[in-house]
């Protein structure tokens, strides 16, 4: 029903003066009965009374609609007042009510009323609307105001209608990588340009860093033909029980958008069942990918922890006094806290891996087995020494990482077990029998495991640190990784290794695998630059952005470079990065946070040397990639 349709111009004052809420009432009912809809205007105020008596109806703004649904009333109908000065209508914000529509249902007039009060509510959210109405001059002009905005309001109801009924999302994306930083939003924006230019509109959720964005409705999700998952951590899954889908990898996603749209167009996706509790299936997926995706999703829960705690005691050298001996790092009060601080956050870095990992496994009940299992990785407790005072060797990352996936097996074979007891006990489970169970599982297997994972980790931290002149090679190695697929598994597999080591106090890797993620955005810039007549002028433009990414540690800026031309792009880039990752081994620069490029430089131990390994891997990959590049009017 039309809002115009119930007010009529007897029911219109403007420019009102009234003093209080009764005055104003007592006006808008005698509006009301002029109109004609109202048998007995008694009756139908202490129908507005016993609605007031509730709670306000001045919604604030400036706005007051008191409405009610009584057998006084004949017809439904508005009233409507204006009060430039105000009154006190006991509004929710406290403020003055200056525009009125008072409402008239009858008592077997359905919900008009509230059809009535939800359209006005809507309408007078707008500030600009509400401005007019005050300043209008006469009734009929208020009246044209409103019916004029109205026609807007349903048009645009209207459109809303025409995209869900015509299924203008004909197939709905969520996209998500560990980081959330790159890979997620080009996943998204590659695979909604590919929806648009196929004629096959697609709306994309991005899992980022900061969370949720463009998130799909359940009317959406009705709607679609079809779901994909470009992801390599879990996302919330059980919204898409019995459509079509598909889940790939988010690399998948940014180079393949047109082959995953096709495939839910021409009916290839699988139903995804949520009750059946298991990850949904995506082309070609393994056991290898499924333990790809529980590690991401341990990785990037702790990344925070470890770049925040990293900074933070490397803060603390940088502010202390250099001279202190064996107290450096914590010699003065400030770097003593920054140093506290910082080990606090860091020191979360093998409970939360562990415990993201066994809760991508087994849901919520393996986070709490997995953050034990990670404790005591980190505490090296065993069956002897249940309070590891006398342990020489802690499991470290290694430990955490087994201890992970164990929690996880531990939590599904729990869920087994009790799978046949009365459903009248599933509200224990989670609460009780799965944590106490659990962790004294966990506790079993990491106290007999410990002493031989102690063990592992030692030999493989003191291999490491005993590399002298070879550990040049490692570098070239790691550093190399980071570009060959450049955020994909050879990337994080580099990636996890070196933050791993960072709990064994190995800072060399870690800065030697940053260099060389850093290097491929910055070879795609320089050449883009300096070697103008190889590329286009969107790639020239689009290059300048990898500046940016480069020097942020985004090595995903030269992905679509490497996806049009990854015969010369993908060589030329693991170039760059092998000489900076082993350049920065050799001048031993140390890095004790894995994130952050250049805005983390001042942390950098021997960061002259960094810039200049960053430096020279990045010009000679771009050189080499510009002369295998032939110039384009050739």
């Amino acid at each position: 029903m039309k809002i115009t349709e119930l007010l009529d111009l007897k029911g219109i004052a403007l420019n009102v003066n009234v003093n209080s809420k009764d005055e104003a009432i007592d006006k808008l009912v005698d509006l009301m009965d002029a109109t004609g809809k109202i048998s007995s205007k008694e009756d139908y105020k202490k129908g507005i009374l016993a609605r007031e008596s509730l709670t306000s109806t001045g919604i604030g703004e400036g706005i007051a609609i008191p409405h009610a649904q009584v057998a006084a009333v004949k017809t439904a109908g508005l009233a409507a007042m204006t009060v430039p000065a105000g009154v006190d209508y006991e509004s929710l914000d406290g403020q003055p009510a200056k525009l009125f529509f008072m409402i008239a249902a009858p008592e077997d007039g359905g919900n008009t009323h509230l059809q009535a009060l939800a359209k006005l509510s809507a309408l007078l959210m707008d500030e600009a609307f509400r401005e007019k109405l005050m300043n209008a001059q006469s009734a009929e002009e208020f009246l044209h105001i409103i019916d004029e905005r109205e026609a807007i309001k349903d048009a645009e109801e209207a459109a809303e209608a025409a995209k869900v009924n015509e299924g203008q999302y004909k197939v709905l994306a969520v996209t998500a990588c560990p980081t959330g930083i790159a890979h997620t939003f080009m996943a998204a924006e590659n695979l909604t340009k590919a929806g648009e230019a196929m004629g096959y509109p697609l709306k994309a959720e991005t899992n980022g860093s900061e969370g949720i964005g463009n998130a799909l409705t359940a009317e959406e999700i009705a709607a679609a033909d079809g779901i994909i998952i470009a992801a390599d951590k879990n996302v919330e899954m059980a919204r898409f029980d019995g459509k079509p889908l598909l889940s790939v990898s988010v690399t998948e996603g940014i180079r393949h958008p047109e082959d995953l749209i096709n495939k839910i167009r021409n009916g290839e996706a699988p139903i995804y069942h949520a009750e059946a509790g298991a990850a949904p299936a995506a082309g070609g997926a393994n056991a290898a990918q499924g333990f790809y995706k529980h590690l991401m999703n341990g990785v990037s829960h702790m990344l925070p922890f470890v770049v925040a705690g990293g900074i933070l005691i490397a803060l603390a050298f940088l502010f202390d006094d250099k001279n202190a001996g064996a107290n450096f790092g914590s010699s003065t009060p400030l770097a003593a806290w920054f140093n506290a601080i910082g080990g606090v956050s860091f020191g979360m870095m093998l409970p939360i891996l562990s415990g993201f990992i066994a809760m991508s496994i087994a849901d919520r009940p393996g986070l709490a087995v997995g953050i034990v299992g990670g404790l005591l990785a980190k505490s090296g407790a065993t069956f002897l020494d249940p309070s590891a005072a006398k342990v020489a060797a802690t499991p470290g990352f290694l430990g955490a990482l087994l201890y992970g996936f164990v929690a996880g097996w531990i939590i599904i074979l729990l869920k087994k077990v009790f799978a046949g007891l009365p459903k009248s006990l599933d509200g224990i489970k989670p609460i009780l029998l799965y944590p106490l169970l659990g962790v004294a599982l966990m506790g079993v297997f990491a106290s007999a495991v410990n002493p031989i994972m102690g063990v592992i980790n030692s030999g493989l931290t003191s291999f490491l640190n005993g590399l002298g002149k070879y550990g040049i090679l490692l570098g070239i190695v790691a550093g190399g990784m980071m570009s060959i697929d450049m955020g994909g598994p050879f990337n994080k597999a580099a990636y996890v290794t070196a933050t791993g080591m960072l709990a064994s106090k190995n800072y060399t890797l870690m800065a030697a695998v940053m260099a060389g993620g850093m290097v491929p955005p910055l070879v795609i810039a320089l050449s883009t630059t300096f070697f103008k007549d190889r590329w286009s002028e969107e790639d020239r433009n689009a290059g300048l952005v990898n500046y940016i990414m480069g020097l942020s540690f985004i090595s995903e800026g030269a992905i679509p470079f490497a996806a049009n031309d990854p015969i010369r792009v993908i060589p030329s880039c693991v170039l760059g990065s092998a000489i900076a990752g082993g350049l920065s081994m050799l001048f031993n620069c140390t890095l004790r946070a894995p994130h952050g490029g250049i805005f983390v430089i001042a942390t950098i131990g021997n960061w002259p040397m960094y810039l200049a390994s960053i430096a020279v891997g990045s010009v000679v990959g771009a050189i080499v990639l510009s002369l295998w590049k032939k110039p384009l009017n050739k």
